[in-house]
């Protein structure tokens, strides 16, 4: 199929969903799914990111557990599918999976090498650990949660790095949102927008929460951040 890829990893291979620009020679974006899998919401960004110029790769994360897992966000059942997904997936693991398909990716005949990592929610968290234990071009994080748990790791990122925050997030606490900030402003290139009364996945496109002015402004700083890093 056009629109997928192999990762051929380390541990296995696995599939990812791939949106190409028109342009022949293009820098990359590898998305991060939330627990709902590539699923509608995650390849519509990947399809907007192609329509700026970027080619957009979304890797499975779940795939060792469940290949191919496509949830919707307003089904009660799909919510505790991924829920129990999310809970048993290995983050480990994940963030070699990471960097296994940021490898993929830098070396297709349509990239220019270079390229960023982006997530929402888990994919946000696997953004942050991918860059601190394995090194990227640029990592945009939107409300990563458990985030706060790992910044002990923080001495090895080096990565420009960008974060969205919603503060009134209902997985990030004020307090583990104060740490994250905390920890963020003792690295250089490292940019965190705090969103005020926005809730978890406010840039979510048909989300519960989603406030179309708040992701706007987000992904316009995501778009701005993106084509200064990469290009």
């Amino acid at each position: 199929m056009k629109d997928r890829i192999t990762i051929e990893g380390r541990d296995g291979a696995f599939a990812a969903y791939i949106a190409r620009p028109k342009a022949v020679l293009a820098p990359a974006v590898v998305v991060l799914q939330e627990l709902f899998g590539v699923n509608a919401d995650i390849r519509k960004t990947c399809d907007e990111l192609a329509n700026q110029g970027f080619i957009a790769v979304a890797p499975d994360l779940f795939w060792r557990q469940e290949p191919g897992v496509n949830l919707k966000v307003t089904s009660e059942a799909d919510w505790q599918h991924g829920l129990h997904l999310y809970q048993a997936y290995d983050r480990d693991a994940g963030a070699k999976d990471v960097k296994d398909t940021v490898n993929t990716v830098s070396k297709l005949p349509e990239c220019t090498g270079r390229v960023a990592v982006l997530g929402y929610c888990l994919g946000a968290l696997m953004v942050f650990l991918t860059a601190v234990r394995y090194g990227v071009d640029a990592a945009v994080a939107y409300h990563g949660g458990d985030t706060d748990k790992y910044l002990g790791e923080i001495d090895g990122l080096n990565a420009p790095f960008l974060m969205h925050l919603a503060e009134e997030d209902e997985f990030i606490s004020k307090a583990a949102q104060a740490e994250i900030k905390a920890a963020l402003a003792t690295k250089a290139n490292t940019t965190v927008y705090s969103y005020p009364g926005q809730h978890h996945a406010f840039a979510r496109h048909n989300g519960a929460h989603y406030n179309a002015a708040a992701a706007t402004l987000a992904n316009s700083r995501t778009s701005e951040f993106l084509n200064r890093q990469l290009r």
